[in-house]
């Protein structure tokens, strides 16, 4: 079962990447980023979701 966890591939936490590669393994983070930035514009709120997100989501799985 997929859950929506970090990712290794970070800019800030992994926050973004972890949602992009959670709703598409194939979909660029970076559309994600963009996404979320422009949302952010609009509604200053999604600066505190992506805090809480950083903070609760775990961090990525470690392949061993």
């Amino acid at each position: 079962m997929k859950r929506l966890r970090k990712s290794s591939n970070r800019v800030l936490s992994g926050v973004c990447a972890g949602i992009s590669e959670y709703i598409n393994p194939e979909l660029d983070p970076v559309i994600t980023r963009i996404g979320f930035g422009i949302l952010t514009v609009f509604n200053p709120l999604m600066l505190i979701l992506y805090v809480v997100l950083a903070i609760v989501l775990p961090g990525p799985e470690k392949n061993v």
